[in-house]
C-alpha cells in the first residue's frame, strides 16, 4: 500500500509541474489544482499541505529534472564547448518539436522569478536559489574542461557559467515568441558560435 501511495503521489506532482508551468503560480486556482491532479481538497492538503508547498515541490522537481538532463550531459567524455553547444541546438529542437508535450517553451524558473519577485518573495527565492545551483554546476563542468586543457587557460569559468545560463534562458524566452523554428535553431547556432572563442587553441 505504501508503495502505491507513493506512485500516486508521485504522478500528482507531475501533473502539478505540468500545470503551474504552463500557467503560473497566481493564475492558478484550487479548482484547476483539484481537477488536474484529480483529488479532493482534502487529499491535496493531506498529501502536500498547501498550494505553496505543491508549488515548491512541482519547482524543484522541475529543476531536478533539467539539472539531470544537463549534469548527465556535461559528464559525457566529450569537450565541454562540444557538450554546451549540442545543449543549446537540443533546446531550440525541443521547443520546437511538433506535438511538444511541454506545456511552455520558457523555463519555469524563470517564469516563477518574473511573476513572484514583487508579489511572492519565498516563491521568487527558491526559483533564484535553483537557479544558482544551475550556475555553479555549469561553472564546475568548465572548471574541469578547463583543467584538462579544453578552455583557454585565462577563462573565467564562473563569469562563463553566467554567459551559458543567459543564453539558456534567452533562447527558451525567444523560442515562446510566434517565430519560426528555423530563427529559433538559427539563434541557438549563433548562441552556440559565441562558444567557440573560450576553446583552447592546440
Amino acid at each position: 500500500m505504501a508503495r502505491n501511495a507513493r506512485y500516486d503521489r508521485q504522478t500528482a506532482l507531475e501533473k502539478a509541474v505540468y500545470l503551474f508551468w504552463e500557467r503560473g503560480y497566481h493564475a492558478t486556482s484550487m479548482k484547476q489544482i483539484e481537477q488536474a491532479l484529480d483529488m479532493r481538497p482534502g487529499s491535496i492538503y493531506a498529501a502536500f499541505g498547501s498550494k505553496d508547498r505543491l508549488f515548491s515541490e512541482a519547482l524543484d522537481a522541475y529543476a531536478r529534472k533539467g539539472r539531470t538532463e544537463l549534469d548527465g550531459l556535461l559528464t559525457e567524455q566529450v569537450p565541454i564547448i562540444d557538450a554546451l553547444q549540442d545543449y543549446l541546438r537540443n533546446i531550440a529542437i525541443a521547443c520546437c518539436q511538433p506535438g511538444s508535450s511541454e506545456p511552455s517553451r520558457a523555463c519555469m524558473l524563470v517564469k516563477t522569478l518574473l511573476e513572484a519577485s514583487y508579489t511572492h518573495s519565498s516563491i521568487a527565492g527558491q526559483a533564484n536559489s535553483l537557479l544558482c545551483g544551475i550556475e555553479t554546476s555549469i561553472a564546475a563542468a568548465l572548471e574541469r574542461g578547463r583543467e584538462r586543457g579544453e578552455l583557454k587557460p585565462d577563462t573565467h569559468c564562473a563569469r562563463l557559467a553566467r554567459l551559458i545560463q543567459a543564453q539558456i534562458m534567452g533562447l527558451r524566452g525567444f523560442a515562446q515568441r510566434e517565430t519560426s523554428t528555423e530563427q529559433v535553431s538559427e539563434l541557438a547556432d549563433d548562441m552556440a558560435a559565441l562558444l567557440e572563442s573560450y576553446r583552447a587553441i592546440h
